[in-house]
């Protein structure tokens, strides 16, 4: 079972790291933010580790690179097409090199103790479930499989005897605080938001932002696509439909606050009255660190929290007229089903389409919104049965999108 099931038995049988060090790790999606994190993490501790596999889409220079750091055994690129460079580089190392998804699928199935399921998209669900069907101890990071196929994966986690350790920083935190008491003394979760870079915007200065606008994050140093989802509050959104399928809460047991400082990432709120809060500078190495060396702890190179020098801590209810994305999202949580799939998937185009300068900054949401109505008319939103279907819908989500851009396109202008 999983720490962050239903029940859990892993917790209380899992071994002292000490007992089984050097631990094996495979790192999936290893040039990356969270996997160069995971990397800087290794090499400080190399007497702990021991590096199976690491893999990336197609940037076999940099995986070459940090697959001889840590001495893989096994580097695979997604894209075959970058095969050659991959090989060139990793000659003379000793490190296998391989590529495509068949590759890929080998590197998680390899016998890690522990895999960082850090591959962004759709294209990481497949390997992650690899990992699962095997019982390995899984650090996920990838949205898409607790978004699309949320359900279906908690499920075979705790099938398979698999401990699925949250990497996200919010997730983590609350994985933290619910340690101390009792699952059913749970009353609600605590998600917190930055508020992104519009916090404070009026409405009608988000609906002229610039994709520069948006991308220049307050707090978190991360990746186009999830900046632009926290500058709409969408990240959060669908940071909810995971805490839903990680701690199988109901969606009325889970909350937003907006926390500009980016100290306290996450609250769990027991039936007594108690708050129980995580804390800790804005740096994923923090949550990375735990998850790494669970159920113990590993020193990190992140900044010591001061308190004195934050000197205060702010909350705030979102603004939903603002930013109508969380809503959205939330209303895809309870609808269930494949909701959250389309959700997901549309709103990877629309970001996709924002960052291009091809709609503004309100068609995100607007195009979201249109894609979950077109997929409701069709039918399309019965919870998938595997992963295959999950993809499939994701697949159908994205032309429908594509679809309707003209559309959205026309009114948001």
């Amino acid at each position: 079972m999983t720490p962050t099931g239903r029940s859990s038995s892993s917790a209380a049988r899992a071994e002292p790291l000490a007992a089984v060090a050097p631990r094996s790790i495979t790192i999936l999606g290893a040039t990356g933010s969270v996997g160069t994190s995971t990397v800087d993490l290794i090499k400080r501790n190399p007497e702990r580790y021991r590096v199976e596999a690491v893999s990336a889409r197609r940037n076999a220079g940099k995986l070459a690179q940090l697959a001889r750091e840590v001495g893989a055994r096994l580097a695979v690129v997604a894209d075959p097409a970058a095969y050659d460079d991959l090989r060139n580089a990793l000659a003379g190392s000793g490190i296998e090199a391989a590529a495509g998804e068949d590759a890929l699928m080998e590197a998680a199935e390899r016998p890690a103790d522990w895999v960082m399921a850090a591959i962004s998209g759709a294209i990481g669900l497949k390997p992650t479930m690899a990992a699962i069907e095997r019982g390995a101890t899984v650090a996920l990071a990838n949205k898409e499989c607790l978004v699309c196929a949320g359900s279906l994966f908690m499920r075979r986690a705790a099938n398979t005897g698999a401990t699925v350790l949250p990497v996200d920083s919010e997730h983590n935190a609350v994985f933290q605080a619910l340690g101390a008491g009792r699952r059913e003394d749970v009353k609600r979760v605590i998600l917190t938001a930055s508020g992104g870079p519009f916090r404070t915007w009026t409405a009608e200065a988000i609906a002229a932002a610039t994709p520069e606008q948006a991308l220049r994050h307050p707090n978190w140093s991360m990746g186009p696509k999830v900046t632009i989802d926290s500058a709409s509050l969408m990240n959060k959104g669908l940071e909810l439909i995971e805490a839903h399928h990680l701690f199988a809460l109901k969606p009325d047991e889970i909350d937003v606050l907006v926390h500009p400082q980016s100290v306290v990432h996450g609250l769990v709120e027991y039936r007594d009255g108690s708050v129980v809060a995580q804390l800790g500078s804005p740096d994923m190495r923090i949550p990375i660190a735990h998850c790494l060396a669970w159920p113990q702890r590993i020193d990190s190179p992140a900044a010591r929290l001061d308190l004195a020098k934050v000197g205060k801590l702010d909350f705030e209810e979102p603004d939903l007229m603002r930013f109508p994305a969380l809503a959205l999202a939330r209303h895809a949580m309870t609808t269930g089903g494949a909701a959250p799939t389309v959700l997901n998937a549309a709103d990877e185009v629309a970001v996709g389409e924002f960052i291009a300068g091809r709609i503004a900054f309100p068609a995100i949401t607007a195009l979201v919104e249109a894609t979950l109505a077109a997929a409701a008319k069709r039918g399309l939103l019965a919870e998938p049965a595997g992963i295959d279907a999950a993809l499939a819908i994701d697949h159908i989500a994205r032309s429908l999108a594509r679809d309707l851009l003209p559309e959205i396109a026309v009114k948001s202008s």
